[in-house]
């Protein structure tokens, strides 16, 4: 059974109807609640009667790991497969993906959350740059996929190593010796870089109107912690503008250079792995649903 790894929604959807498929997301950030526009997660309305997994389930307030995720993907698609269906996983999260097809097994860490706090402390006082290079130095491979402003990864690299004594590297090597449950047919769609940068400032744009500052209010308002969710894209910028740290005007154009390099990230992420199949973003849907399909039947 081939389980199908793409990244547009809309493309997803209508490929799910021709195979007889179910949607399971791999997305960060669009599992936890009340995080709609921000992560333009897909909507009822939208999913045209296609059933979804692993959105809109997990509390603002709680950490979710890619150990998480793995397990409840593998039970999403084995529930998928016991009906007769084809599971078809989508999203951009590196990560996930790469937990699925590689077959890693990343082990429950116990973080110390006096480290944890130490480190937070310093990226107020000073900035990323330091921790960045420390992080460099400890794990220089996990380093290349992570970027200097990417807060949330570096510190993952430093807990992981102060908490085991082991690399992110080293712990990943050690856990892809087991062979993958499935066959996986990954494919991913290549933009033009100019209308792609387009289309996300059309986003960003399209996002502050539909209410994400007021979305990030609320957030605020009803949970007191937010581990994890607070630093995705785009409310990390709303929280320092709500914090008087920003303009508005400052806090949009910050969303949309960090969205802009966090694309550039997805596409040099996935053209290292060699199963990539790359489609043509600018393609009609049909087309694209008609190679994926003849790949499939092949």
């Amino acid at each position: 059974m081939d389980q199908l790894l793409l990244a547009k929604p809309g493309l997803s959807i209508e490929l799910a109807k021709k195979i007889n498929g179910e949607i399971v997301s791999c997305d960060s950030m669009q599992i936890y609640k009340e995080m709609d526009i921000g992560t333009a997660k897909v909507t009822n309305k939208e999913m045209q009667g296609i059933k979804h997994y692993l959105i809109d389930f997990v509390s603002p307030e709680n950490r979710y790991s890619v150990a998480d995720y793995k397990k409840d993907a593998k039970n999403a698609i084995k529930e998928i497969i016991n009906k007769g269906k084809v599971p078809i996983v989508v999203g951009g999260t590196g990560l996930y993906i790469d937990s699925l097809i590689y077959e890693i097994e990343y082990q429950t860490i116990e973080f110390n959350q006096e480290y944890r706090k130490q480190l937070e402390d310093q990226v107020k006082k000073e900035g990323l740059d330091k921790l960045y290079e420390q992080a460099k130095k400890i794990d220089p491979l996990a380093i290349q996929k992570v970027s200097k402003n990417d807060e949330k990864r570096i510190l993952r690299i430093l807990e992981i190593y102060h908490a085991t004594g082991k690399t992110k590297t080293e712990q990943e090597i050690e856990s892809r010796k087991k062979s993958p449950e499935y066959q996986y047919l990954v494919y991913a769609l290549n933009w033009n870089r100019e209308e792609l940068y387009e289309r996300i400032n059309k986003r960003v744009d399209k996002m502050i109107e539909q209410g994400l500052i007021e979305e990030v209010k609320k957030i605020l308002t009803n949970h007191k912690t937010f581990p994890t969710a607070m630093q995705a894209l785009g409310y990390k910028e709303v929280v320092q503008y709500l914090n008087g740290e920003t303009s508005k005007e400052e806090m949009c154009e910050k969303i949309k250079m960090e969205t802009r390099r966090y694309a550039k990230r997805q596409m040099t992420w996935f053209r290292k792995n060699k199963q990539t199949i790359w489609l043509d973003g600018q393609a009609d849907i049909k087309d694209n649903i008609n190679r994926i399909i003849k790949d499939f039947n092949t």
